[in-house]
């Protein structure tokens, strides 16, 4: 190279034009750019020598002036054709006379981009240009195209995606889907996220942090998801809508019900029968009665919603049951272990109308012993839908009218005294209910009533009731049970305050309850066999002992032996569990949220116990709220103590709360 000399070179991939100055060592040398900025460069750095010498750094700027009006690489195309003829390979000046009729160094050098940019017509081999075959470039044109149409689609997917981000409603094409589900993925699975590349270009493509939180705002920002997406449920296999199949076939069972298994039903519609549940409830699985035999015996008829009258195992109903395993409910609403037209028309228990239950008939003696019991598929219709504030005001104002309740509520009391005596163990822990309703936040705690009570009995009576019965005629079902807990002694126990306290450190030593196909004891419950039967339209295990105790009544085989029953518990018990944990994580989330928008507030807390005693963490009881948190103290204090405390710091979607002691608080009177 000589001084002057005007050559081209790349910077970071891009085209530079240069002068050459001075010499640099042995090889290199020194040019200076159009700014008049110097790079040290290798011969073999230079991607072509434009003229020979005399130029300056002040004449790039120019000679590129010159250059641009023959920028046209359409140009190329009768080049191409002309040389493709003779099978002539080409290089810049001969193009440039080609083309140009000229091989002025501008036209030379605008030839030499013309090639060296050219990616269709003519392949570089060496300093020359050959012509690409016909059917080559056809190929290359094609993929051009196709790379063109992609282009073009993904920046109009950009395009809707700052519509949507404005606030403006958007007409989302069928193309979009994959897009949004890798940003669906990857805000919701982070790294484990698999075909996450498409959200990142997205994010990238709109300026945005490539992370998974990032993924979340723009789904957020797009109006694509809420701020309080439940990302706990989207990260389980819980299935969130049901296959048309289901549909087809939940439309066929509403208009043309199959045949009855249990034709012979016994018809009890002639009973008065209360379903007591929450006002919110649909799926009413339950009913309860009293038949008067005699002035001295009673019949107590608990009816179990029956949905195997709809549906056969193995069929298309029971299989998605199956997959779901359970009804989840959440603080914004639930999903249903079957379609709501089914679980909450013909499988209810609906008022007024001839429904198909498995009831339960049971005669119990003076103590709550059960005397006699029978199980039979029946028609009931239910005369009351109550809900348990209604039942508690007739049960307080002792109703003469109603004398079945007042008969349920005295069974009840001595179920609940037997089963203490058979070492049953109570633990009577507040408990809320957390419904989002709207832009509202609605906790609710239980009140430990005599109407859930009432309930609750009849449920665990049935439960014994079924396992007795699978016990005696030796059926495999879904016995549940749990081991004897190792309790504090009752020293210990009373060292500390009794309520809450106590009862946590209780709660601290039960084991957890487990499932079998052979009866087994339940230690909390203080029966020796039990087996859940009562919630058969939103809990699988309870359906499948319908299975096997209505095919037993019938004298039929058993749909499933011992083998096949507990790989279904099995597989059902792992989808239970993350139905469970899902149901956990969403209250958790909901609750924290309800916290934030209530900040200032103080709340009277309980200290139940320490977490971690050594890092002043423990575990506190919001009474008003019914809510167990972690709390890290700041000063002495003891299992019992109850504080007043605020809320310092709160993130739902990172699971973080900080409480703070407040030492007097303000009466609310005294704000107001």
């Amino acid at each position: 190279m000589e001084k002057g000399s005007l050559i081209e070179f790349r910077l970071q991939g891009d085209r530079r034009l240069a002068v050459v100055d001075r010499p640099e060592g042995k090889r290199d040398w020194i040019v200076l750019d159009a700014g008049g900025h110097s790079h040290k460069l290798h011969p073999r750095d230079v991607t072509y020598t434009v003229a020979a010498s005399g130029y300056k750094p002040s004449d790039i700027a120019g000679f590129l002036q010159q250059v641009q009006p023959y920028l046209d690489p359409s140009s190329l195309e009768v080049a191409w054709e002309l040389l493709l003829e003779t099978g002539d390979a080409t290089n810049p000046a001969e193009m440039a006379l080609l083309l140009f009729s000229s091989q002025d160094a501008p036209l030379c050098y605008a030839a030499h981009v013309l090639l060296s940019d050219d990616k269709l017509y003519f392949k570089q081999k060496g300093d020359r240009y050959e012509p690409r075959p016909a059917t080559q470039v056809e190929d290359l044109k094609h993929h051009v195209a196709i790379a063109q149409q992609r282009q073009h689609e993904w920046q109009q997917v950009l395009d809707r995606m700052q519509q949507a981000i404005a606030g403006t409603s958007v007409e989302w094409e069928p193309g979009d889907r994959g897009w949004i589900e890798s940003l669906e993925r990857f805000a919701t699975l982070g790294e484990d996220a698999t075909h996450r590349t498409p959200a990142l270009d997205v994010l990238s493509a709109l300026d945005r942090a490539t992370t998974s939180e990032a993924a979340f705002k723009l789904l957020v920002d797009m109006r694509h998801w809420s701020q309080h997406e439940n990302l706990s449920l989207r990260r389980s296999q819980i299935p969130m809508q049901f296959p048309n199949r289901v549909l087809e076939v939940t439309h066929s069972t509403l208009t043309n019900p199959p045949p009855d298994s249990s034709p012979d039903r016994r018809d009890l519609t002639h009973i008065k029968v209360y379903t007591i549940d929450d006002e919110s409830t649909r799926e009413i699985d339950d009913g309860l009665s009293v038949e008067f035999l005699d002035a001295q015996t009673q019949r107590i008829w608990i009816h179990i919603a029956d949905p195997t009258r709809w549906l056969t195992p193995g069929d298309v109903l029971d299989l998605e049951a199956r997959r779901r395993c359970t009804t989840v409910y959440l603080p914004t609403g639930m999903v249903p272990m079957f379609p709501a037209e089914l679980a909450t028309g013909p499988m209810s228990l609906i008022q007024g109308q001839v429904c198909h239950a498995l009831s339960f008939g049971v005669v119990l003696d003076a103590t709550g012993v059960v005397q006699d019991y029978e199980i039979c598929p029946t028609l009931i219709k239910p005369t009351y839908r109550l809900t348990y504030e209604d039942v508690d005001e007739i049960l307080e104002l002792g109703v003469q009218a109603e004398p079945e309740l007042q008969a349920l509520h005295h069974w009840a009391t001595q179920r609940f005294a037997l089963r203490l005596a058979q070492g049953a163990i109570s633990i009577r822990l507040p408990e809320s209910s957390i419904k989002v309703l709207g832009d509202d936040i609605v906790i609710d705690v239980f009140d430990d009533s005599a109407s859930r009570q009432l309930v609750a009995e009849m449920m665990i009576l049935t439960g014994e009731v079924a396992g007795r019965y699978g016990q005696a005629h030796q059926l495999p079902l879904p016995f549940r049970g749990q081991t004897q807990p190792e309790l504090p002694s009752d020293d210990e126990l009373n060292q500390l305050p009794a309520g809450p306290v106590r009862y946590v450190a209780i709660r601290r030593c039960m084991p957890r309850s487990e499932v079998s196909i052979s009866p087994l004891r339940h230690a909390s419950l203080g029966l020796d066999t039990y087996t859940q039967v009562t919630s058969p339209i939103r809990r699988y295990s309870d359906m499948l002992a319908h299975f096997q105790i209505k095919a037993h009544l019938r004298g039929e085989a058993l749909p499933f032996n011992e083998e096949q029953l507990q790989q279904v518990l099995q597989a059902v018990g792992t989808t239970a569990y993350e139905a469970t944990m899902v149901e956990r994580q969403t209250n958790r989330y909901w609750s924290l949220e309800f916290l934030r928008r209530h900040e200032g507030q103080v709340w009277n807390a309980l200290m139940l116990r320490w977490l971690r005693e050594h890092e002043s963490l423990g575990l506190v009881l919001l009474e008003d709220l019914g809510l167990e948190l972690a709390m890290r103290f700041d000063r002495d204090i003891y299992p019992g103590d109850r504080l007043d405390v605020r809320v310092s710091y709160v993130d739902p979607r990172q699971d973080v709360i900080h409480f703070q002691e407040v030492l007097n608080p303000v009466p609310e009177a005294a704000l107001g």
